[in-house]
Formats: C-alpha cells, sequence, structure tokens
C-alpha cells in the first residue's frame, strides 16, 4: 500500500512539473484572437485622432491600470533636490557628475531617492537625456555603472547626458519587502488594493521624478528625453511612458511577459509563472488571468499605442526565448497601427518575424534582434542610437 501511495505521489508530482515547464514550441502556440486596438467599448470604430485620444486609448489605458500594472499616483506635497558629493567621478575628463537626492514629502512624511547624473563637458547645450531605470542593486564596490549595460562614456562622448537610478531604493525587488519604499511611506492607501501600486508603478513614479529634474536643469534638452529599461524594468519604462507623456524616446530591452510579448501567446514565461515568481510586480488583478490569458480584455499589442505618437523601440535576443522574441516583435509590428493608422507615421512592418535580416528602424516604431542572451548589452545600444539618431 505503501508503494501505491508512492507511485501516486510521483505521478501527481510528474504531472505538475510538466505543466511547468514552459513551451518554446510554435506548433504549440493558440491560435491568436486579439482585441482589435480600433473597436471601442460601445462598439464604436476608431478611425480618427480625435476618436483615438478621447475614446479609445483612456479606455486601453483603465485597463492596462486595473488589470495588469496598477496605478501611479500623481500627487504629492513638495519635492526638493540636492547634490551630494559622495563619489568620485569615474570619468573626469569628460563629463560632469551630479548626484542628485530626491526628497518627496506626503501628509507628513518623506522619501529620497537618488539619480546619478552625467552631464557632457564639451558639446552644444542643453543635451539630450538618457535615463535608465536599473534594477541591479548599488554595487557593492561603490562604482556607479556597469559599462555594457550602462555605457556612460560612450553616451557621454555621443553628446547625451545620461542618468540612472536603482530601482530597489524606490521598491525594494523583493515579494517581503517591496512595500517598504515609497508604497508604506508615501501612499499606504494603495497598500491591499486590487489595482493598487506596486514595484512597477513604484519605479515608474521614481522615472517620473528624474524627469522633474531633468525639466528644470539648465543643460538638459527635456524635449529630447529618452527612457530605457531591460528586462523587467523594459516592463517599467513602458508603463511609465503610458503615464507620462515628457518622454520623447522608450526602449524596452527583452521585456518579455508583461511587456513587449503578447500573453495570449502563451510561449515562454507566461502570466502565471511571471506571477507566481513575482507576485509584487503587478497589480494583483493580473493574477486573476493565471492560466486564463484568453480571457484577458488586451494583450501587449496594445501598450505602444498609448505612448503613440512619440517613439518605441524594441530588442530582442535570440537565445532568450524564455522572453519570446517573436511574441515581442508582434506585439510591436501590430501595436504600429497606431502610428500609422492614427497619426500617419510610416511605420508599417512589412518582414514576418522569420524573415528578419537585421534591425527594423521605422519613423517613430523600431526593434532589432541579436544573437545571445539575456542581457543589456552595448550592441544593443550601439543599434538603439543608430534608430535615436533618426528619431530624436
Amino acid at each position: 500500500m505503501k508503494s501505491a501511495w508512492i507511485w501516486i505521489f510521483t505521478l501527481i508530482s510528474l504531472t505538475a512539473m510538466a505543466q511547468q515547464e514552459p513551451n518554446y514550441e510554435e506548433s504549440k502556440v493558440p491560435a491568436l484572437v486579439l482585441p482589435d486596438i480600433f473597436l471601442s467599448e460601445k462598439g464604436k470604430w476608431i478611425r480618427t485622432q480625435e476618436d483615438w485620444e478621447s475614446i479609445r486609448r483612456p479606455e486601453i489605458f483603465r485597463m492596462f491600470e486595473s488589470e495588469v500594472y496598477g496605478k501611479i499616483p500623481k500627487d504629492f506635497d513638495s519635492m526638493e533636490f540636492d547634490l551630494a558629493q559622495e563619489t568620485p567621478n569615474p570619468y573626469p575628463e569628460i563629463a560632469e557628475l551630479e548626484e542628485v537626492d530626491i526628497t518627496v514629502k506626503r501628509n507628513g512624511k518623506s522619501h529620497t531617492l537618488r539619480i546619478n547624473l552625467f552631464l557632457p563637458k564639451t558639446g552644444s547645450k542643453p543635451f539630450p537625456v538618457i535615463l535608465l531605470i536599473n534594477y541591479q542593486p548599488k554595487y557593492l564596490d561603490g562604482r556607479l555603472n556597469q559599462e555594457g549595460f550602462w555605457p556612460v562614456k560612450e553616451l557621454i562622448e555621443r553628446g547625451f547626458a545620461t542618468a540612472s537610478f536603482h530601482a530597489e531604493t524606490v521598491a525594494p525587488d523583493k515579494a517581503e519587502t517591496y512595500q517598504n519604499g515609497i508604497i508604506s511611506t508615501l501612499y499606504p492607501e494603495q497598500i491591499g488594493q486590487a489595482d493598487g501600486l506596486k514595484a512597477f508603478g513604484a519605479w515608474g513614479w521614481a522615472a517620473m521624478r528624474a524627469m522633474d529634474y531633468f525639466e528644470q536643469h539648465p543643460k538638459i534638452d527635456s524635449k529630447k528625453s529618452i527612457l530605457v529599461g531591460h528586462s523587467r524594468t523594459g516592463k517599467t519604462a513602458l508603463w511609465t511612458s503610458a503615464n507620462d507623456p515628457r518622454w520623447t524616446i522608450t526602449y524596452a530591452n527583452e521585456s518579455g511577459c508583461g511587456g513587449a510579448a503578447l500573453s495570449k501567446r502563451k510561449y515562454g514565461e507566461t502570466v502565471e509563472a511571471i506571477n507566481r515568481r513575482f507576485p509584487y510586480w503587478f497589480a494583483d488583478n493580473f493574477r486573476k488571468y493565471n492560466e486564463r490569458e484568453e480571457e484577458l480584455p488586451l494583450d501587449q499589442h496594445m501598450l505602444p499605442g498609448l505612448i503613440a505618437p512619440r517613439a518605441v523601440y524594441y530588442s530582442s535576443a535570440r537565445e532568450d526565448r524564455w522572453a519570446d522574441p517573436k511574441g515581442e516583435y508582434l506585439g510591436l509590428s501590430l501595436g504600429s497601427r497606431v502610428f500609422s493608422e492614427i497619426y500617419g507615421k510610416k511605420a508599417v512592418f512589412e518582414q514576418e518575424f522569420e524573415e528578419l535580416k537585421g534591425p527594423v528602424h521605422l519613423e517613430s516604431v523600431g526593434y532589432h534582434i541579436r544573437e545571445g542572451k539575456h542581457d543589456l548589452t552595448w550592441e544593443d545600444w550601439r543599434i538603439f542610437l543608430e534608430f535615436v539618431a533618426e528619431n530624436l
């Protein structure tokens, strides 16, 4: 009898493991039934910019806010900028370093976040600015950046101001402690709400505060601003830009499920998989769609339209199957309809994913895929900067 129970337990365990195995076969991808970007909730076909901006875009935004990402609160009482001098400048010959403490107050409480800003010493002022949302924790050796991942020297030499902050200083990247930053301090009323502020929203909130600093800086041209995120912060960058129209170009590198990739493909990382591992990233409502992606009232192809007509750029890595490169490409190519059909941009993706031979750089939308694994590399930056030169 004991051996029978062991056999049954083993069978159940093997079945559960089989169910958790990611799908990497296109033949097993379900037939895609996606909501139409231009069909309103009341059945009206959206054909004009006025109807898009007054009817359909607000509908789609509310769905993403409620069902996927949660809110990013916009209110606070005051904000202060203070310069610190704690870290040696690693590029003193070509750049000025500003370590900026941004202190935000609300309802008698305050939170301070640090951005590290490099400004070119030479060149035409004011400078366009690139902000990287860095999900990596602060470097233990005291350095401010990791070359390749955040190539400060190369960006400075190309005439950009560039800044970054560590996401953990706003909302720790852990299920047990993510509320210990701005959520519990400044926005405790969001805790427990099904569409309340979560880690992605907190990181996006911090990017907005960085933009507040850029706007008042005499050496920065905030009208030429670029928001960059990789992986989890690629998802963050897209949602941030959907909330904040001040970003000129938004770049999501290998952002995968909940970012660039179509959820309904159920390829690689799924809604259930990401919610199980990272339940603090998305709104609680997103869990309703664990293993039920077909019931989602939206999909990620609708996200670029919330940023249009401002520019959006995606990139993938061929070995990064977990992030579903094809799903990322489809998300942008289908979403580019808003750019072309509503705003008249030359933004039609004519190639199938399997036919891609190189980067696709169109008007306000672009994509590339490189060889290799999940990472943000200089190769990604180099190709992206070619797109920037055409669209900034």
